[in-house]
């Protein structure tokens, strides 16, 4: 596979929510390139003997009974962790433009 342009990693980072400098722009084409290279060989690799596998320690979940018990944590003691709290509700920077 070739190489990523640096348009395509100014993609990937903006759909990241990254902001990165020209230099880590570069390392990054070169990190995620070789990356992909990687995945290409693995998917030369030769499977079809190979049985399907979802679990290989043949362990299955434990589960307990789910019971509702009170904390003890306040509301008052909630909103003293939280940068902003408005109205019963953590305030958050918005995540769609």
């Amino acid at each position: 596979m070739a190489k990523l342009s640096k348009e395509e990693v100014e993609h990937i980072a903006r759909l990241s929510r990254l902001k990165l400098t020209p230099n880590e722009k570069e390392r990054y084409s070169d990190q995620l390139s070789s990356i992909l290279d990687y995945i290409d060989q693995l998917s030369e690799v030769d499977t079809k003997s190979l049985e399907s596998t979802a679990n290989v320690s043949g362990l299955s979940n434990v589960y307990r009974e789910d019971k509702i018990e009170p904390s003890g944590i306040t509301h008052r003691d909630i909103a003293k962790n939280a940068p902003e709290f408005k109205e019963g509700f953590f305030v958050v920077p918005g995540v769609f433009d």
